[in-house]
């Protein structure tokens, strides 16, 4: 009886893309961050904001589920999306703080290309979910996922060959420390956009 009451559908695809447009804009602050590597505070500060914005979307969607009586697809699937989608923003933001709070003076070119992967992965997640709302694109979602599974195997080549010249060539170990952070959690990045094209995918084969 109380289901009639409750909304049939929730506006959660609105939700999906509003949260990915967010992650693009961190991922690009954040690669601008590295590029110029000028006035870490402000620039850490900006995708901070936006991580915050991130939450209050996040935290929407979730109270929407839990008013929403029938959802569009799945409520787990809806729940996990939005919340690895939201992980992603966390830990760009981790990454932005780690470079102001280690005090790092300059980054390297592996970091560099460490952050423009996490663009590409970003991009990638917003056009995935910004196709979701509609199973007549289920080819191509399943293309841009797979896209992103590259992508992330790129990243893998990228840490890999960062990690053994750090630890060949920087006679710092307190920058051994540091670097060998930053390049985790950069890569992290591009492993969280892969669990939303898992995701993603799976809410593909399940609705299409």
């Amino acid at each position: 009886m109380f289901g009639s009451f409750m909304p049939k559908e929730g506006k959660f695809f609105e939700h999906f893309v509003e949260l990915a447009e967010n992650i693009l804009l961190a991922s690009r602050e954040l690669a601008e961050l590295m590029a110029s590597f000028d006035d870490v505070e402000r620039r850490a500060y900006n995708i901070e904001t936006i991580e915050k914005n991130g939450d209050k979307i996040t935290h929407a969607a979730v109270e929407m589920l839990h008013k929403t009586f029938i959802t569009p697809i799945d409520r787990d699937h809806i729940h996990q999306l939005i919340t690895s989608m939201d992980d992603i923003l966390d830990l760009i933001e981790d990454s932005a703080q780690s470079l102001f709070l280690y005090d790092i003076r300059a980054v390297t070119p592996e970091a560099k290309k460490l952050a423009d992967i996490c663009v590409a992965c970003a991009e990638k997640v917003k056009e995935a979910v910004s196709m979701l709302s509609n199973m007549d694109n289920a080819r191509t979602i399943m293309a841009v996922c797979h896209e992103i599974d590259r992508l992330e195997s790129e990243a893998d080549h990228v840490m890999r060959s960062a990690m053994a010249k750090l630890f060949r060539d920087e006679p710092d170990v307190r920058q051994v420390i540091k670097l060998r952070s930053v390049y985790e959690l950069l890569e992290g990045i591009t492993d969280r956009c892969e669990d939303v094209a898992n995701l993603i995918e799976g809410i593909v084969l399940e609705n299409s």
